[in-house]
């Protein structure tokens, strides 16, 4: 596994550290239970990492030096051919690799050179692509979409999280050579669950009123403006917008200030709480002591925080792109809202508050749907990939 820009070990919700980091340590973790031996390849982000952190039996991740410690996201294609040389190195002298597996268009332009020097089959799961992004009013350079395509053209195999995530790979791309597998990302059941809300409240300070719940990296493709403009479109005095994420990227820090300025504008500072990152296992007391959970992303490949508290029985209202479409029943596990509109939000908050029959039936429906998702049956998903890869001829580069 290469992940260069962000490591599976770190404290999702700031910085780079997000979903990904949550995607690539449980699906190997699967993996590595399934009885696959796996290394994940990252980049030495601080001093005094161990080079190896044995995570689990059959599970280590390796830290790389690559340019210097602090290192802006946006430098990072600087450092991609030194990370390159550290992974070809370490496994020519190590026990080697039957599959290099790309996660994000840095370690995908990493995977396409460990494909030619060592002759292995080359997987590539993208997280976001340049062209989506665009869509959803986020425009990455010229050099990214050209990057992306020559990946794409190389690929032996595209994971994708569900059919509309293919669905917009087709539409946008065409048909990859190397063909697109879905594999669905999981929950871990054993923390996300449905659970006691007055208890979950009670851990966290909270009282009895309405409770909104935004959890993510505050940057403007997270959309995090939309929830507090739905917060006071919904005009109840007594509901309160629990925010848990911290900056992220390079708009992260002024992202951050003119939320603040929104909050003042609107008047609603005394009904928004800002909480830190969270270790990833805790945000389940978070999800549980929520009325709504709100996904107001701009884009969305598949949309693990409407998963995680789906799992814990929480009704999401969330904005009608990407995988949100696939995990969101509109009208019965919560909401679909179209343009990204604060008053639609706003409404159909409301009617998940003032109807408590309704948002029971979501609650139950919700974790019902979860259900299907785990990360067992993505690594069986993936093992069959891995397999079919062996017995196929790769991909040549046009």
């Amino acid at each position: 596994m290469l992940s260069l820009h962000t490591s599976p070990l770190a404290q999702p919700g700031s910085g780079d550290s997000g979903g990904m980091n949550v995607y690539v340590r449980e699906l190997v973790s699967a993996l590595a239970q399934a009885g696959v031996d796996c290394t994940t390849y990252t980049r030495k982000s601080r001093p005094g990492l161990a080079e190896v952190v044995q995570v689990e039996p059959g599970h280590r991740v390796v830290h790389l030096p690559a340019g210097p410690f602090e290192l802006a996201k946006q430098d990072l294609p600087n450092v991609v051919e030194e990370f390159g040389d550290g992974v070809i190195d370490h496994l020519k002298n190590g026990p080697g690799a039957d599959v290099v597996h790309a996660n994000y268009w840095l370690s995908g332009l990493v995977a396409h050179r460990v494909k030619h020097e060592l002759d292995l089959p080359f997987v590539s799961t993208f997280h976001t692509l340049a062209r989506v992004k665009a869509e959803g009013g986020d425009a990455e350079p010229v050099w990214r979409d050209r990057a992306e395509a020559e990946i794409i053209d190389c690929a032996d195999a595209i994971c994708v999280s569900c059919t509309e995530e293919e669905s917009q790979f087709r539409r946008l791309y065409g048909s990859p050579r190397g063909g697109i597998e879905i594999v669905a990302p999981g929950v871990e059941h054993a923390f996300f669950a449905p659970g006691d809300k007055r208890g979950a409240r009670y851990a966290l300070g909270l009282g009895s009123g309405p409770v909104l719940l935004f959890v993510g990296r505050i940057q403007p493709l997270k959309g995090v403006d939309v929830a507090v403009r739905a917060l006071a479109e919904l005009n109840r005095s007594d509901a309160l917008l629990l925010i848990v994420g911290g900056a992220s990227g390079l708009d992260g820090n002024s992202e951050v200030a003119r939320v603040l300025g929104l909050i003042d504008q609107l008047g609603v500072g005394d009904q928004v709480r800002f909480v830190d990152p969270k270790p990833h296992h805790i945000l389940s007391t978070y999800y549980r002591a929520a009325d709504v959970v709100v996904v107001p992303s701009r884009s969305e490949s598949f949309g693990l925080v409407a998963l995680e508290a789906a799992a814990c029985g929480i009704p999401v209202v969330a904005s009608a792109v990407g995988g949100l479409l696939t995990l969101v029943d509109d009208g019965l596990t919560g909401y679909l809202v179209s343009d990204r509109d604060p008053a639609q939000f706003a409404d159909r908050i409301r009617t998940i508050l003032g109807d408590p029959a309704l948002a029971a039936s979501m609650s139950v429906r919700a974790a019902e749907r979860a259900r299907r998702y785990t990360w067992s049956f993505a690594a069986a998903r993936l093992r069959r990939v891995y397999a079919d890869l062996a017995v196929r001829d790769l991909v040549a580069c046009t």
